[in-house]
């Protein structure tokens, strides 16, 4: 039996709560399954499902610092979200205001992808299955 059977979630820490959660919920049009705040943390945390499973966890921390670098620092470097139609997905993004990079081929699967960012500047990828 394989040590791991599936993705879970994936944590964010977020410099403005209200931006993200606009963000996150009526941008990317994830759902809400939990939204506490935690008043002896000065903190929210926001549960938002993705769809075919998994979450993203939505925190807000007073004093955190912001990101070092993009994609190249240590550690996580993005997120990645497959859609069926990436030509689609870009149009409802730019409408919405969000900037996104030129789109580029996977030159080791010839799929389409492109990148754009949250609010803090966390790099989000869109790849078309």
């Amino acid at each position: 039996m394989p040590l791991l059977t599936a993705f879970h979630h994936v944590a964010i820490i977020a410099s403005d709560y209200a931006r993200s959660k606009a963000f996150y919920t009526e941008v990317l049009g994830l759902s809400v399954i939990a939204e506490t705040c935690r008043a002896e943390r000065d903190s929210w945390k926001l549960d938002l499902a993705l769809p075919g499973g998994g979450q993203i966890e939505l925190f807000t921390f007073p004093g955190a610092p912001p990101r070092a670098t993009r994609p190249e620092a240590q550690g996580l470097r993005h997120l990645c979200f497959a859609v069926a139609d990436l030509d689609a997905a870009v149009a409802e993004l730019e409408a919405k205001g969000v900037p996104v990079e030129p789109v580029r081929v996977d030159r080791g699967t010839g799929a389409r992808f492109t990148f754009f960012a949250d609010p803090d500047g966390l790099p989000l990828e869109l790849y078309e299955t």
